[in-house]
């Protein structure tokens, strides 16, 4: 899944972040609630972790907002309040779990599952790109049938052009993708993963091209 963290503690969101990633999710992570405001309005994440606590927009505040604008986002609020009259206020304001700190990152992990499964299973929606199609549902990319297996962050750069239908996408875009926004991972990585992800496309009439300074397109050959 994608998933944003929204904590101004910097040492808890990384903490937070790293134990995320490390169960598979990708992760945007955002210190200020009306910074978090705005990139919610347009980010496609799946679950949502939100501070109380935050600079700008409270994260209440926050909270009451993406409800008022129907989004139907899981969120899992984090408190260091825990008087029951403050989580009967979050789960009022739309929270879906509520969690007090200081919290085991096990018990997170846990709950971040509990509410994956509640998620209703998507369509399976096929998409063609050359000789390939890709299930965006279940996350896999097949050749006449045959799945190409392809590791999770490689996937996650390939979708990310394959969404931008032709368009460029930019290094620090692909790497917000796969890692999150605000993960610390230099851009040669992109370079290794388009490098390994054209070895993979080649076969099937699918190729990256790069455009220095600009970007990389994922486009079919002629």
């Amino acid at each position: 899944m994608r998933i944003t963290v929204v904590e101004d503690n910097i040492s808890l969101a990384k903490g937070i972040s790293y134990s995320l990633e490390d169960a598979g999710h990708a992760v945007d992570l955002l210190h200020d609630g009306s910074e978090a405001d705005a990139f919610l309005k347009s980010d496609t994440s799946d679950l949502i972790i939100l501070d109380i606590n935050l600079p700008g927009i409270d994260g209440l505040t926050l909270l009451k907002k993406l409800r008022k604008r129907d989004d139907p986002r899981p969120v899992i609020l984090l408190t260091a309040r825990a008087e029951i009259e403050d989580r009967i206020g979050g789960l009022d304001a739309g929270a879906d779990d509520y969690l007090i700190k200081p919290f085991e990152m096990a018990e997170l992990n846990a709950r971040v599952r509990a509410l994956s499964r509640r998620r209703p299973v998507p369509e399976r929606q096929m998409q063609s790109i050359g000789q390939l199609q890709f299930d965006a549902a279940a996350r896999q990319l097949f050749a006449n049938n045959e799945p190409i297996e392809m590791p999770r962050r490689e996937l996650a750069v390939f979708e990310c052009l394959l969404s931008s239908d032709g368009r460029l996408v930019s290094k620090t875009a692909l790497l917000d993708y796969a890692y999150g926004v605000g993960a610390d991972v230099e851009e040669k990585v992109v370079e290794v993963y388009v490098s390994r992800i054209r070895g993979r496309l080649k076969p099937h009439g699918v190729t990256i091209k790069s455009q220095r300074g600009l970007g990389y397109q994922l486009l079919v050959d002629t």
